[in-house]
């Protein structure tokens, strides 16, 4: 009888897990993203090339990220937006991780 019980149990409790570890994962990508557009806003609000600040954003964050970065007089903003795929067990659609970042321009910065 325990066997049984075990037989049922067993699937649920790696699909909880798996569940568990595709947060902490999701949680993780936030992070990284969430850094990621800190330091390619403050690079940007200190004058750097748009260019320049997209290629270390890009390298920072996942490789299936998008990344955009605006630049007016006052204030810079940087938005990255990354897909977390769910484990292949829970067939769920990946979750999506946004974050928006907003520095103002530093005086004299081109």
């Amino acid at each position: 009888m325990a066997t049984a019980e075990i037989a049922v149990a067993l699937p649920s409790l790696v699909l909880i897990t798996a569940i568990a570890l595709w947060g902490v994962m999701a949680a993780s990508v936030q992070l990284t993203c969430t850094d990621a557009a800190r330091t390619g806003a403050r690079a940007a609000a200190r004058g750097e090339s748009l260019a320049a600040v997209r290629d270390l954003v890009v390298r920072a964050v996942p490789a299936d990220a998008t990344v955009k970065i605006r630049r007016d007089a006052a204030t810079v903003e940087v938005d990255v937006t990354a897909p977390v795929q769910a484990p292949a067990a829970a067939r769920l659609p990946p979750l999506t991780v946004h974050t928006h970042v907003a520095a103002a321009t530093e005086p004299g910065a081109g």
